[in-house]
């Protein structure tokens, strides 16, 4: 089966990483579109890449960030579409970035966006029950089209790896984009409680809230944090396996209510034992005190108390690491989600040929 593969991301991006090696390693024969880097400015070059190219396959499978590709190429084929959703504009543009209020003409733009994508799919991906609950309750449509796929992470880069040599530290990692959702505040506040505990923290990434966060370390003299620069995926997985813990998000908005996030996915991928806030998703795949440490939302102290609960009891450490990891290799490897992603794109060939 031959497979048009369409992204607003290039291919060094995880996400297409991932969907192109799980579409080969199914045996699919995959045609690509796909932009050098993530400006919109590239769009209509994929939209006529898809005129062209679109004929000669069996499907078009969409990635992020299609929900203004999508509508375009239904009106240019009528190939049978799967919608790897990933996000949707809804949420992170309202409940995230808040770049506008419930109700008003722009949200609904964005929900429009949301709701033409997928009216327009064949069949689309999120990656919780919870989430697609919460699309068709927000977007005000039937969610029969959706399929659950948790998130999976590329695996040869992102497993189990040596520890540093103890030297009497406990090491806490979190990386990250300082979206608003992540609430990185939160984790400079419990580091700051941390301090006299032999506790040290390690964060990688930059982003939205970064000067803001940049400030409070000042403002609250945080001493027991390292900064870095975002990495390249492999040297995130090393700076993954020295940790002696790691963590999830921790904000208080509604889209923090909504996501599982990679970063959980890394976590227990690595093989570590994950802390991160409490959520319909996450516990969708995870168990608090069996695979993960769950705490309430935007809580520092709870956030301290987690970190200290583990540190002192290598049991439950443990415990937690091994358990974390196999659900992963349960529910998220590559080979998973390959296997799953073959069955969507063979039911949207097969719903297509039924229509005829």
């Amino acid at each position: 089966m031959k497979i048009l593969y369409v992204a607003g991301r290039e291919e060094a991006y995880s996400r297409t990483r991932i969907v192109l090696t799980s579409l080969r390693q199914q045996g699919f024969q995959v045609v690509t579109c796909l932009p050098p880097d993530k400006s919109f400015k590239h769009y209509p070059g994929l939209l006529l890449n898809t005129i062209l190219k679109a004929p000669s396959c069996d499907a078009i499978v969409v990635g992020f960030y299609g929900q203004l590709l999508i509508p375009f190429i239904r009106l240019l084929t009528w190939k049978p579409i799967l919608f790897d959703m990933y996000i949707s504009t809804y949420d992170t543009m309202v409940y995230d970035r808040e770049k506008a209020l419930p109700g008003t003409l722009k949200a609904r733009i964005y929900a429009l966006s949301d709701w033409l994508s997928y009216q327009a799919s064949t069949l689309s991906i999120l990656d919780s029950q919870h989430m697609i609950r919460h699309f068709g309750q927000s977007i005000g449509t039937s969610v029969t089209k959706f399929r659950r796929q948790f998130f999976a992470v590329d695996d040869s880069v992102i497993r189990p790896g040596p520890m540093r040599p103890d030297d009497g530290d406990f090491l806490v990692h979190f990386h990250g984009e300082y979206i608003p959702f992540h609430g990185v505040r939160h984790i400079l506040k419990a580091a700051k409680l941390l301090e006299n505990q032999g506790v040290k923290f390690q964060v990688v990434g930059k982003g939205i809230t970064y000067d803001a966060d940049m400030q409070l370390v000042k403002e609250l003299q945080i001493s027991n944090i390292t900064f870095h620069d975002p990495v390249p995926y492999a040297k995130l997985a090393d700076f993954m396996a020295r940790a002696d813990v790691c963590l999830g998000i921790f904000g208080d908005n509604a889209r923090a209510d909504l996501v599982l996030t990679n970063k959980v996915i890394e976590a227990i991928g690595m093989g570590k034992p994950l802390i991160t806030r409490r959520n319909e998703p996450v516990q969708e795949l995870l168990t608090h005190g069996e695979s993960v440490y769950l705490v309430d939302p935007a809580n520092p102290q709870a956030l301290a108390d987690a970190i200290l609960a583990l540190k002192n009891d290598p049991a439950l450490r443990q415990k937690i690491a091994a358990n974390g990891h196999r659900v992963f290799q349960e529910h998220c490897t590559t080979k998973v989600f390959s296997e799953h992603l073959k069955g969507f794109v063979e039911e949207v060939v097969g719903r297509r040929q039924e229509t005829r």
